[in-house]
């Protein structure tokens, strides 16, 4: 069972602004999780029915939001680890 991953408009954009080496390792470790993307990141925040995690890759991260029912990683932002996590 392989989930799908999708982006948001600003994770869009936080790849943009990223190396173009950086943003192409957070999109092959991102493909590399769809089979079981709950072995490989950290819950972070959010309600009970919908948690934010967070997904470690190198230096950067990416915060996700990951649903079940319809097998879907949603990647809600990217960056580096020193700023990634101010709002949450």
């Amino acid at each position: 069972m392989n989930y799908k991953v999708k982006y948001t408009s600003k994770a869009k954009r936080d790849l943009k602004k990223l190396s173009l080496e950086v943003a192409q390792n957070i999109i092959l470790s991102l493909n590399g999780i769809k089979s079981e993307p709950y072995s490989y990141v950290k819950k972070i925040k959010g309600t009970k029915n919908h948690p934010l995690y967070t997904h470690r890759v190198g230096e950067y991260r990416v915060i996700l939001g990951i649903e079940d029912d319809r097998l879907l990683i949603l990647l809600i932002e990217a960056g580096h680890r020193g700023k990634i996590y101010r709002k949450y």
